[in-house]
């Protein structure tokens, strides 16, 4: 296993890996990510998340086929057309959309999918309204993938589909699917995400406040 990093290098370095090698990943190597994703906060403490490690490769298929169903079209054309945003130049935002593309037609040769669930309090309820309670979890499961050298990135996509991936899935009434999480040693490296900087993005007391001086991460 690599060797971890601290708590603020792995948020500044949590890069989005999209591209994944198909090699197994250990199980309790996957159950620690449970382990630290059911760590985090949930709404009055009724912690309504559920995790399900996808590792059968008819399961993994079924669910990769939502997703690409979902994705596939709009990343192409986003791969070959992107527009840049102040941010993000044209370039790598081409890159981006490259490497959903990759994911699209490659999420099934993951090691394991790792399926985000809420339990709702009743059938039919619109699951949205739990997201509060399921995804600090899974900012929690990404940032122990990053620190244990695992490529991971949630994608709503096959929410879409979201019938068809809880039959997939066998979830009873009152369960919801939130996110789905490909897990694997990454294609590529870790490194500096791009983010505006915190004095761009923050204020004062109100909307229209005073910015923070400049400011450089740790």
């Amino acid at each position: 296993m690599p060797k971890q990093v601290g708590l603020f290098e792995t948020m500044y370095s949590c890069r989005a890996m999209r591209r994944l090698h198909p090699d197994p990943v250990p199980e309790d190597q996957l159950l620690r990510l449970v382990d630290a994703a059911n760590q985090a906060p949930s709404g009055r403490n009724f912690q309504r998340a559920r995790w399900i490690i996808v590792r059968d490769d008819q399961q993994k298929q079924r669910i990769a086929e939502l997703n690409r169903r979902a994705s596939e079209d709009a990343a192409r054309e986003q791969a070959e057309h992107a527009e840049p945003l102040p941010h993000h130049d044209v370039d790598r935002r081409r890159r981006m959309w490259a490497a959903v593309l990759w994911q699209s037609e490659h999420m099934h040769e993951a090691p394991a999918i790792i399926v985000a669930c809420a339990v709702l309090d009743h059938p039919g309820e619109d699951p949205n309204r739990y997201a509060s309670s399921i995804w600090p979890g899974i900012q929690n499961l990404l940032l122990a993938a990053r620190a244990t050298g695992l490529g991971a990135v949630p994608t709503t996509y096959a929410l879409r589909f979201r019938d068809e991936l809880h039959e997939v899935l066998g979830l009873p009434d009152g369960v919801a699917a939130q996110a789905i999480i490909p897990i694997g040693f990454p294609i590529g490296n870790f490194g500096p995400v791009t983010r505006r900087p915190v004095n761009e993005v923050t204020t004062f007391d109100r909307w229209d406040g005073p910015h923070p001086a400049a400011h450089h991460h740790p």
